[in-house]
């Protein structure tokens, strides 16, 4: 038999508070969320770090772990920093540190590491217990001016001891460095930038308070990847993103071809994306060869030593380089998209996306705040020396009244005080000073170091009474780090450079292992189409299935595109090269193409890049149209032309000329200016001739100085000049008036 369970009674003289579950719930939740957002994922916009890195630092300042200074074990560095600032796992600060000691993940490596740190191909680092490190010159200058009042402390998680709530930062940290982070319901990344960039954007946002996002573009055009690569990404697109702070940024790796003998090449990749692990590309790219999805590619393999070189084989000797790695950054991480999505702690509290103008602003009030914390702790520490020198002085002249006060007096403080005017600072400091350095006094030395203060004192006095002094100070202080980081010196040379992709239009990689060889394209009446080798002119040879006959042909070549118009104004792509041969009738288009049922077709032409084409409708509704907005990627097309049933599609033909001739079933002719008809990727178009009854029999498109041409049931042309058109030139959507005498009764042109 199951036992009940009785809850146990609550304590005597308690009392217990009903609770809205739902209520409880959210409102730990949003603590939850509050915690994650400000105490881990997201940097504060001042220091640009997150609070364990801070806290590393911070405990390795503790260390004296400066740059020069003996290396020390990690374990001891994360032993600390846990025990005394951040209550997490021990790995998860191990993480953090060796992140900032990586040169491929950190632009400006924050940790001076020694031992195995982990490498580009996503190799782990040892354990803490091997690894050893010290700061870097970066990471000084984030904490420089720490122990002179610059910044805020806080208390430490068990209140025993004190820690930074902002790094002085005399670095531009959020920018330069980056950052990742995934929150709750939000998240950060921001690639990293080049700090003598950095300094000159802010030098002039300094001077040019009012400066917009695309002034600060021409001084930091955009990130600075310590992986290096090229940037293709428009500027357009760039100067979009440091607006709105989101976006992505194209990157692509950086290669060269290298030429061997008898004309043999390869091509060598020096630089990969940003965060892509070298030895997955490869694999992935091993896979794509195996599954002989890379037809160009024969053979990869990776070559790097402490620099990458990864040499890529191809197929041919033949086969274009550029087209073998446009190929290969479509389908593999050689090209890779860096997310922006500048998301930070605005202040120290709020988070918010910013701009980039924002995040230097951010940076150049921070510097400011501790400009001047700094100088008034130093002022303070100018005035309190000023004080103790007036005490020296008066030991200095009256040594031995002094002497014999301490002596012989039972409370020499009071004496002193009352005797010669002290203070209680001067009177300690006088009682505190050994006799060995009495021998040392001396009274110009103390007028001299007085007087020099004296003078330290006014400047400082000056610079915090001045706002313009204070920009001027800090001017000064981004131009020594820009000295430090110059684009001459390693770690200060651009690495990322810009250039611009290959339009993928030229890039027709599906047919990139076809032959190029001329064809001639035969379409039936029932739609059944074949690809003849080479141009044959005279096809009265040809056969067709049943009662099929020839209606159309047009010459090509094996690497062209092959465009089909449906009654219902969809168009369709076919391949040249996958069109059946000419031994047998070919087959119907309706299996190469998804047209709809019942519809059938009203034209097929090769694709000519830039080329015009006027598309009409039986309602007469008509439009100009670019073949290059007609190219559909799939069997189900794309829609080029909206038609309202009864009515279809009807007419296509080349916009060549300046002139529009239309003839509609009640044989009335209008010659019409082209620029009257729209040019659009897809619509419905405008009405180009007007009728009471019936639809439009045929267009022409021709120049109106060479007059308007047809054939007669004979094959004769006939022409009538300019001159002799003025009676049928008018307007779109005129009714038009009957033809010249002789044009044929089947009211077509041809």
């Amino acid at each position: 038999m199951a036992k009940t369970i009785v809850p146990p009674a609550p304590p005597a003289g308690g009392s217990t508070d009903p609770v809205n579950l739902r209520e409880a719930l959210e409102e730990r939740y949003l603590q939850y969320a509050l915690s994650t957002i400000m105490g881990r994922a997201l940097p504060d916009a001042r220091d640009g770090l997150k609070p364990v890195h801070r806290r590393i630092l911070y405990g390795m300042q503790i260390l004296r772990l400066d740059p020069g200074t003996a290396f020390k074990k990690c374990a001891k560095i994360v032993g600390d920093v846990m025990g005394s600032f951040h209550p997490h796992g021990d790995q998860a600060i191990y993480d953090a540190l060796v992140r900032l000691a990586q040169d491929f993940s950190s632009r400006y490596p924050l940790v001076d590491g020694q031992g195995n740190f982990g490498n580009i191909d996503g190799d782990s680092a040892a354990a803490y217990r091997y690894t050893e490190a010290r700061m870097t010159e970066v990471a000084r200058l984030l904490l420089e001016g720490i122990d002179e009042d610059a910044i805020d402390f806080r208390d430490n998680y068990s209140g025993d001891q004190k820690e930074p709530v902002v790094l002085p930062a005399a670095f531009p940290g959020l920018l330069a460095n980056g950052a990742q982070g995934i929150a709750v319901g939000m998240a950060t990344s921001i690639p990293p930038h080049n700090v003598a960039e950095l300094c000159d954007a802010a030098l002039h946002l300094i001077a040019h308070s009012d400066a917009s996002v695309d002034d600060l573009l021409a001084f930091a055009p955009g990130p600075d990847f310590p992986t290096g690569g090229i940037i293709v990404e428009p500027k357009a697109s760039i100067a979009e993103t440091y607006k709105t702070g989101r976006g992505s940024f194209r990157l692509r790796s950086r290669w060269t071809k290298e030429e061997g003998t008898r004309g043999v090449w390869q091509v060598v990749v020096t630089e990969i994306p940003y965060m892509v692990q070298k030895s997955r590309l490869i694999e992935k790219i091993a896979e794509l060869l195996n599954e002989k999805k890379l037809p160009l590619v024969a053979d990869i393999r990776d070559e790097s030593a402490e620099d990458v070189r990864v040499v890529i084989e191809p197929r041919s000797r033949t086969i274009d380089p550029v087209m073998m790695m446009e190929q290969l950054f479509k389908l593999t991480e050689l090209e890779s998209r860096f997310p922006m999505n500048m998301n930070v702690l605005v202040d120290g509290v709020v988070p918010r996306v910013i701009s980039l103008k924002e995040a230097l602003q951010q940076w150049l009030d921070h510097r400011r705040d501790v400009l001047v914390r700094r100088s008034r702790y130093r002022l303070g520490q100018i005035e309190h020396r000023l004080e103790v020198l007036a005490g020296m002085l008066i030991v200095f002249l009256h040594l031995d009244e002094v002497i014999r006060i301490i002596r012989e007096e039972d409370e020499p403080k009071d004496a002193l005080k009352a005797t010669f005017e002290l203070s209680d600072v001067q009177a300690n400091y006088i009682l505190d000073t050994r006799l060995r350095s009495l021998r040392r006094l001396e009274e110009m030395q103390l007028r001299r170091e007085h007087d020099d203060l004296e003078k330290e004192k006014s400047e400082i006095e000056k610079l915090l009474a001045s706002e313009t002094r204070q920009w001027k100070a800090l001017t000064a202080q981004i131009r020594e780090l820009k000295k430090k980081f110059a684009p001459d010196t390693a770690l200060g040379r651009r690495r990322t450079t810009f250039d611009e992709a290959p339009d993928a239009a030229d890039f027709d990689l599906a047919s990139v292992m076809v032959e190029r060889e001329p064809v001639t394209i035969v379409v039936s009446e029932k739609g059944w189409i074949r690809a003849l080798k080479g141009h044959v002119a005279d096809l009265s040879s040809l056969q067709f299935k049943g009662d099929d006959q020839f209606k159309s042909s047009f010459f090509a070549e094996s690497i062209s595109k092959i465009l089909v118009l449906a009654t219902d104004g969809k168009i369709f792509t076919l391949d040249a090269a996958k069109l059946p041969g000419g031994r047998g009738h070919g087959e119907p288009i309706r299996l190469m193409a998804d047209l709809g049922e019942g519809e059938e077709i009203v034209a097929v032409f090769p694709y000519t890049a830039g080329a015009k084409m006027l598309v009409a409708a039986t309602d007469s509704r008509g439009f100009v149209a670019p073949q290059d907005e007609m190219i559909a990627g799939t069997r189900k097309g794309k829609q080029l032309m909206g038609v309202d049933k009864p009515f279809n599609a009807t007419l296509i033909i080349p916009a060549e000329g300046d002139h529009v001739a239309i003839i509609g079933e009640n044989r009335r002719l209008l010659v019409f200016p082209l620029n009257q008809v729209p040019e659009m990727a897809r619509g419905k178009g405008v009405r180009l001739q007007k009728y009471k009854d019936g639809n439009v029999s045929d267009i022409k498109v021709f120049t109106l100085k060479d007059g308007l041409s047809w054939k007669d049931p004979a094959g004769r042309v006939f022409t009538v000049g300019k001159t002799d058109l003025k009676e049928w030139i008018g307007q779109r959507a005129e009714a038009g008036r009957l033809p010249p005498r002789g044009f044929p009764k089947s009211n077509k042109f041809e």
